[in-house]
């Protein structure tokens, strides 16, 4: 486990009350059934963006508080565990580390002071089919006197509905598939001919399908160098991926957390079904890969700190982790509650949507163990 500076557990205990007071799973329900089209509430994001949330990646000099990756992965960790629905990974994270990682000095200044405030969001638009795959972006993006229009449609956009400025991976030459050829690109949520239809996902979150039509974007709209933008892509999708495993982290741990109390507390043929060896074996064997997850999800966020060598492998190691971790004890968390844990009343199911969107975003376990293996030279 990390060793925690001061600033960073004031941040993580901070950030536990806060979600049990403000943010907690009854809060979620009640979102899900008002039919909120932004898949999160804007008061709630709010609140989180002036207790610093937004801006912990952030430099000082644009209005963030110049923290890191593992900070911010102790607080989504923590808003995992009670299914706290906001841009908190899309914009805080992923859209700001590719400001950071490829933005021009005026796209920071113009962007990064209000992602901090939470004024603006941000977001990453790369998946075009079913599967999480970023060599096969076909979006197109042609050449229009000195700027670029882009065509093509993105699926599954994480807060695709709500952001104000989107980063699109697009293709500016090659054929899908192939690394070259990528170029990421700067669009304004509301740019004429960008459609956006947000779509009503299991888990109950702010997902959107975008469709470009001719969109126009000036030179200063790219991010990093044209066609050779897929390192970029990748260096931003690996700090994604850590911190999703790290919501993921959260999430199951607490629901670990909820189904070892029902072990403790069900009382079945005159004794608390907890004393029963199979489901003792069982609690074990999810505690043991409870630990197994932390100690990977944390190693990826203190290697993107301390600039590692290995980052792309420590990412998928942590993301394959914590897809598998998720999936078993969302499964177990059911099973365990019995009949109870089948209906909408008990927290079970949502845990368990979330678990499987959760699982596929930014690849899956499969999806991670084949690119972990390879970067080992299997």
């Amino acid at each position: 486990m990390a060793i925690l500076n001061e600033e960073q557990t004031m941040l993580r205990d901070a950030a536990k009350s806060w979600v049990s007071e403000k943010s907690p799973v009854t809060a979620f329900r009640k979102l899900r059934d008002s039919g909120n089209v932004d898949g999160f509430d804007r008061a709630a994001w709010a609140e989180m963006a002036e207790m610093g949330w937004a801006g912990i990646l952030i430099p000082e000099e644009f209005g963030g508080s110049g923290l890191d990756y593992l900070t911010l992965g102790l607080v989504l960790e923590e808003t995992g565990r009670t299914l706290t629905a906001s841009p908190l990974l899309s914009s805080a994270l992923v859209a700001t580390s590719a400001l950071l990682l490829g933005g021009s000095d005026a796209q920071k200044k113009e962007w990064l002071p209000k992602f901090a405030s939470g004024k603006a969001i941000g977001t990453l638009a790369l998946d075009e089919g079913p599967h999480h795959a970023p060599a096969n972006t076909a979006l197109a993006a042609t050449r229009d006197g000195k700027g670029w229009k882009l065509s093509g449609k993105k699926s599954f956009v994480p807060d695709g509905g709500a952001a104000d400025v989107i980063a699109v991976a697009a293709r500016t030459s090659g054929k899908a598939g192939d690394t070259n050829g990528i170029t990421l690109f700067l669009v304004s949520g509301n740019s004429p001919g960008l459609t956006r239809h947000r779509l009503k996902t299991v888990d109950s979150r702010g997902v959107a399908n975008l469709t470009f039509e001719n969109v126009s974007v000036g030179a200063d709209a790219v991010l990093g160098a044209v066609d050779q933008g897929f390192s970029l892509l990748e260096s931003v999708l690996d700090r994604a991926r850590a911190g999703l495993a790290s919501e993921m982290l959260g999430a199951a741990v607490q629901s670990f957390d909820v189904t070892l109390e029902y072990l403790k507390t069900r009382v079945q043929f005159g004794q608390a079904i907890g004393t029963f060896q199979a489901l003792q074996h069982r609690a074990a064997k999810m505690f043991t890969e409870l630990e197994l997850t932390r100690s990977c999800v944390e190693a990826a966020l203190v290697g993107i700190d301390r600039g590692a060598n290995d980052i792309p492998a420590l990412a998928s190691l942590a993301k394959a982790r914590a897809s598998e971790l998720w999936h078993l004890v969302s499964n177990e968390m059911v099973q365990m509650h019995g009949g109870i844990g089948m209906t909408d009343a008990h927290d079970s199911g949502l845990y368990l949507k979330r678990a499987r969107v959760a699982e596929a975003t930014f690849g899956g376990a499969s999806f991670h163990r084949d690119r972990y293996a390879t970067l080992m030279g299997y």
